[in-house]
């Protein structure tokens, strides 16, 4: 039609001011992409190798400006912080201790120091002191079940930011569990309270494994076992008095203001303890390094041949990164696991039960002592919450006994490279738990000073301190990379079962009597003191049947 034009006849300046523009930019583009191609040829391919604490860095191929004009090279990146935890500086070590034993023991604290104010809290709600003490189950449970979802997260992301965002959730909970009107809010919180604390006591020992090796960290797990002990002890002894002297909701606000100053003091103090976490921070601030030369225009590393070195471009990975699965497959084989070596594996079933026995006792204390001093020793509630002072005089015994007696062996060679080792001790010590169990219960009668049925608690705590301590390092030393599985499923059963034996104590001690409960007791944990002395005789077959043990075994062959 007239006054129409092709569009490949236009003369419309506008769109060829385009069509040229978009040449230029594509010849420029063309001829960017071909000097960068020819860079490339250059100075050679990027070469991605794997890092490890093992892995000399090496050094620049050039240092200096090459051509007028060029700017210096960017400074190395200061690495002192990505050292390997294992390498540490014993002070730096201790402090990292130290403060985990600490946060451990304030951690216990919060299980044991519910109870003195069970008695106010029924008399607010109206509810039965078996209801009250759910409480302290709905704690233990959260304490049984968030490790099994943190410990994923903690391998991934580091022990820090963990530590950090749960005992920010420990003081809120706290905080929330003073304010709480209702007993229903009550149990809410004190589930949740469970899981902030959950971190500060079942991952110590993940933290002593990331700074100690094997053969040195009977003392750092000794300090952490006798931590939760005295802690659980001391809970009651220090709000005994809070309770009867003041509102139970005193009991919570301390806590508050102690957990809050000790987070505060996580945030400053404490180091990143996690080896592979460390290891691909320094991997990524290196590679930052790499990328900020070669973009100031200086290339290559002077790397090891057969015949010398060459240069070349070189960036860092870790294998752990590479072999990592997802966070949901992570925390799948975290819920997982535990349970099927603990339904597979004889040495983690029995041992799991062994100590879920042995925790179950400690928490049966925070009902059965202010129940037998009140009722026949006429003690009031701070008088009958006072002997839980018993209980930490026996954690610190236990915990400079272990130490020392170790060390005693060690120096004399009568320890072994064997798990088996661990348990030549537990043997003898860990009958103390069923002996102090039957002493309390044939000497709590009002004829009999308290203080003999006070030094039969001080004798069961050393028992109690032996058989988790010896549970730990066994599990520890016997599954190596399925070891944090191993002590999910003991720390699961544990917690548990802890969580309910105080609900049925009053029952127990009121019809069975005092002597007859204490009996059944240490009978029970009489027949448990065999497991140490089967695995100590039968342990490596035992371990050579094992799927997950004998795998450990073959490669150490």
């Amino acid at each position: 039609m007239p006054g129409e034009q092709s569009p490949s006849n236009s003369s419309d300046p506008t769109s060829r001011a385009s069509f040229n523009f978009d040449d230029k930019n594509n010849s420029k583009s063309d001829l960017q992409e071909s000097k960068e191609e020819e860079k490339e040829q250059e100075v050679g391919e990027i070469v991605e190798l794997y890092l490890t604490e093992a892995t000399r860095l090496p050094h620049p191929t050039s240092i200096t400006p090459s051509k007028e004009g060029q700017e210096a090279p960017p400074e190395q990146p200061d690495l002192k912080e990505y050292t390997s935890p294992f390498e540490w500086p014993k002070r730096r070590k201790s402090m990292i201790i130290w403060v985990a034993c600490i946060i451990t023991a304030l951690t216990a604290f919060s299980a044991g120091a519910y109870s003195p104010g069970v008695g106010q809290m029924t008399q607010e709600w109206h509810v039965s002191k078996v209801a009250a003490f759910v409480g302290i189950t709905m704690f233990t449970c959260g304490f049984a079940v968030a490790p099994m979802v943190l410990a994923p997260f903690s391998e991934i992301n580091g022990r820090r930011p963990v530590f950090i965002a749960s005992g920010i959730l420990f003081v809120i909970c706290q905080l929330c569990t003073g304010l709480t009107q209702s007993y229903a809010g009550m149990l809410v919180v004190r589930f949740f309270t469970g899981v902030g604390g959950s971190t500060f006591s079942t991952m110590v020992g993940g933290i002593v494994s990331d700074i100690y090796h094997t053969a040195d960290r009977n003392t750092p797990m000794a300090l952490f076992s006798g931590a939760a002990l005295f802690g659980t002890g001391c809970g009651p002894l220090v709000c005994g008095f809070i309770a009867q002297n003041t509102s139970w909701r005193w009991i919570f606000y301390i806590q508050t203001i102690l957990c809050g100053l000790m987070v505060a003091l996580i945030c400053v103090v404490f180091k990143e303890t996690r080896g592979s976490v460390l290891l691909s921070r320094k991997a990524r601030a290196l590679n930052k390094w790499y990328e900020a030369r070669e973009a100031a225009g200086y290339y290559g590393f002077n790397m090891p041949t057969e015949g010398g070195t060459k240069s070349e471009r070189v960036r860092w990975k870790v294998k752990e990164d590479d072999d990592r699965t997802s966070l949901s497959k992570s925390i799948g084989i975290s819920l997982y696991r535990p349970f099927h070596l603990l339904l597979t594996e004889p040495v983690v079933f029995w041992f799991s039960l062994w100590v879920s026995f042995s925790w179950a006792v400690l928490y049966l204390t925070l009902a059965a002592i202010p129940l037998v001093f009140q009722r026949n020793h006429g003690f009031s509630l701070q008088q009958a919450n006072s002997v839980f002072a018993a209980m930490c005089v026996g954690s610190i015994i236990a915990t400079i006994l272990s130490i020392y007696q170790e060390n005693i062996a060690r120096k004399h060679g009568k320890l072994t490279s064997t798990p088996e080792g661990r348990l030549y001790f537990a043997c003898v010590e860990s009958a103390c738990m069923p002996i102090g169990l039957f002493m309390f219960g044939w000497t709590s009668f009002s004829g009999i000073h308290w203080i003999v049925p006070a030094i039969a608690i001080s004798i069961a705590t050393i028992g109690i301190f032996t058989v988790y301590l010896s549970v730990f390092n066994y599990l520890a030393d016997t599954y190596h990379r399925y070891a944090s599985s191993a002590l999910a499923a003991q720390s699961f059963c544990r917690n548990m079962l802890g969580g309910v034996f105080p609900l049925i104590t009053t029952q127990m001690y009121t019809k069975l009597t005092f002597g007859g409960a204490s009996s059944l007791l240490g009978g029970i944990g009489t027949l448990l003191t065999l497991v140490p002395w089967i695995l100590v005789f039968y342990g490596p077959r035992i371990r050579a049947r094992s799927k997950f043990a004998s795998e450990i075994m073959e490669k150490a062959d």
